[in-house]
Order: C-alpha cells, then sequence, then structure tokens
C-alpha cells in the first residue's frame, strides 16, 4: 500500500502548470516503452515518477535484473557454505573451486545509496526475489550476475548453456586451450607448442590427450560448469515461486560464459516438483548423467578465429531418451542453437566429429 505522504513529480507539475499532457498518451503505449526499457532498477524508478507509473510498471511483461555487486569475502563465504571448521583433508583446490563457483549467489544487492557520517547505519542489500517483489505480471525474465562462475587461464574458451526443470534437463559445453586469430597470410595452421595440438583428420582423439591430462582439464569444466548451473538453478526457486506469470527465465553472467535458460514447461516442472538439493551446498543436486565428447585438435573458423584443443560436450541425465523433455531431435537443436556467432559455426564443426560415451555419476 502507498503512503498517503508520498509526493510523486507529478504533484510538483501539477501544482505548476495545472494540466499533465503525458496523460494523453494511452496506457498501452506506456507499457511497451517500459517493456523496451525492461530494466528493473530503472523500471523501479519510473515507478516514483507519478501514481500513473507507480500502476503501471508492476504489469510490465519484460524484466531484466542485472545484480551488480557482490559484497562477500573468503571468510564469511566458508561460514555460509559450511567450509570452514575441523575439515583439513578438503583440498585447496576443491574449496577454490567451491568459493568461485558459488560467492557471486552469496549477497545480491540493489544498488546501495552512500553513507552519511561516519556511524551510518550498515548498507541495505535487497535479494533478486526482493527486488522483484512489486512486478505481478513478469513473463520474461532476465537476470545477469557480475562475473561468471567457473574461473580459467587467460585465453581460455568456457562456455556452457544449461535447461533445467526441477533438476538438469541438458546442457551443452563448448571449451578451448586457446583462442587466437589466423594471420591475413595463414593458409594452414603453423605448428603448435600446445600438446593437444597433435591429431588426425578423423575426428580421433591422440594419444597424448589421455597422458597429459587433457581429458582431467574437460572434466573439471564438464563438473564446474553443471556445479554453476545447478547453483544458478537454486537461486531461482523463490523467484519462480512468486511469480506464477513467468514463461520464460535466463539467468547470465557479464561475461557470456554460462546461461541457465528455463521455458513454460519447465517452469512449471519447477513449480510442481520438490526441488532436489545438494546435500553440502546451496545448488540444485545433479543427476547421474550420460556425456558425449567430441574434440578437435584445431578449428580453423570463417572468421579467421582458431580454437586449439576444442571441445564439444553434451550432457543429459541417464535416463532420458533426448533431454529437454523431448527426443533426439529437439537435444540437436538445442546444442545448435546453444551459442551465437563464431560459437556457433565451431559447435556445426564439432558435432560432425567423431562421438565419444562418458558416464557420470550425480553429486
Amino acid at each position: 500500500m502507498q503512503s498517503r505522504h508520498r509526493i510523486f513529480a507529478e504533484d510538483l507539475l501539477l501544482a505548476a502548470e495545472g494540466e499533465d499532457h503525458f496523460d494523453r498518451v494511452p496506457d498501452s503505449l506506456v507499457l511497451i516503452i517500459f517493456n523496451k526499457l525492461a530494466d528493473a532498477r530503472s523500471l523501479g524508478r519510473c515507478s516514483a515518477v507519478s501514481r500513473r507509473f507507480n500502476a503501471l510498471v508492476p504489469l510490465v511483461d519484460d524484466a531484466c535484473l542485472r545484480i551488480d555487486r557482490v559484497i562477500t569475502d573468503a571468510a564469511d563465504a566458508e561460514d555460509a557454505f559450511g567450509l570452514a571448521g575441523p575439515r583439513p583433508r578438503l583440498s585447496h583446490l576443491l574449496k577454490s573451486m567451491l568459493l568461485a563457483v558459488l560467492k557471486p549467489f552469496s549477497h545480491c544487492d540493489a544498488k546501495s545509496a552512500a553513507a552519511h557520517g561516519k556511524h551510518a547505519a550498515p548498507l541495505q542489500h535487497h535479494s533478486p526475489a526482493q527486488v522483484l517483489k512489486n512486478f505481478s505480471s513478469i513473463r520474461n525474465l532476465r537476470m545477469e550476475l557480475p562475473v561468471s562462475d567457473v574461473g580459467t587461464d587467460d585465453g581460455v574458451l568456457l562456455r556452457w548453456k544449461a535447461v533445467f526443470g526441477s533438476t538438469l534437463q541438458s546442457c551443452v559445453i563448448l571449451g578451448g586451450t586457446k583462442v587466437d586469430r589466423a594471420g591475413p597470410h595463414a593458409h594452414a595452421p603453423a605448428p603448435a607448442a600446445d600438446p593437444e595440438a597433435a591429431g588426425d583428420d578423423s575426428g580421433g582423439i591422440p594419444e597424448s590427450f589421455y597422458t597429459n591430462g587433457g581429458l582431467k582439464l574437460r572434466v573439471v569444466w564438464t563438473i564446474s560448469s553443471l556445479i554453476a548451473a545447478a547453483t544458478r538453478h537454486y537461486l531461482l526457486r523463490e523467484i519462480v515461486k512468486e511469480h506464477p506469470t513467468l514463461d520464460r527465465v535466463a539467468l547470465t553472467d557479464a561475461q557470456g560464459q554460462g546461461t541457465l535458460s528455463m521455458c513454460r514447461e519447465q517452469l512449471k516442472e519447477f513449480r510442481d516438483k520438490p526441488l532436489a538439493a545438494a546435500a553440502a551446498a546451496n545448488r540444485t543436486q545433479v543427476p547421474a548423467c550420460n556425456m558425449k565428447l567430441r574434440y578437435a585438435p584445431l578449428l580453423e573458423l570463417s572468421d579467421g578465429t582458431r580454437i586449439h584443443g576444442a571441445t564439444l560436450v553434451v550432457i543429459k541425465p541417464v535416463g532420458e531418451a533426448g533431454g529437454i523433455g523431448g527426443g533426439r531431435k529437439e537435444l540437436d537443436e538445442f546444442v545448435a542453437d546453444a551459442f551465437d556467432g563464431p560459437f556457433r559455426e565451431a559447435v556445426g564443426m564439432l558435432s560432425k566429429r567423431r562421438t565419444y560415451l562418458l558416464e557420470m555419476n550425480g553429486f
């Protein structure tokens, strides 16, 4: 309920001019403008302009929420996720990986006001669900995290896209150990120092891939991407529950590393079925999965981009015929459309390579 003492900008304008000419613009046109604007914080500011805007902003169909601040430090994250205390056998690598994946979700806030004076009250930060609570008719929601979830070395390519319902339905991961561009007069790839660069054109994986840590690296990429996707999925539980009008949700990051996607069917399943949470972390449990891995020592794309150690991993839960609630055709379409630009071309090229099957237990 709005306070009767709240002062809108229109009250001052009406007092000065006696008429609000913006009232001549129909509500339907104002809503089109608001839907084009989409940014949740900008819409919040618009709601303070006038009583009319205050009534129309909650009716928008499209909203985008950019989470632009992370205030957690490593010690807070350890306490929050149970990593502190007498667990000396927990490896530093695993601990660092979990912190890197989970840290962006610990404290998500709206922009903070500046502190006044030396003894100002602590800044208040709001969860995404709190920021979106006044929007009653959202159909398409896009959320953007400030940083990517999985840390990689400079020059390493890692992109993923996952579809969830109440649990994982499908995931596609595109990776490469190095990305560069061919010279303007390059006609053939020069010999590379990368030990994975040696291979044949038949689509087979060279023996060195298994002995120099290449396969282990892909396993780390796969597990880290799935943990990131499952953590994002867990973050959405309250938002999906409180917004039954949602038809589509996408949760991505500013670097474009990964995207969690849910459409109407997945959202309905998410609401209707209980969420299986992982025992030791704030994320959804990942089920046992089948994986198809395709590899190319070097991909040269039409725009001159070269991907060394290019790898495509397609994941679906054990027992699912095709993933994403459909058959093989739907899964193939999902994989082909997962990425844009040169990475879309890379997926198409890798899809023609020899397929290697792997299995993974749930975690």
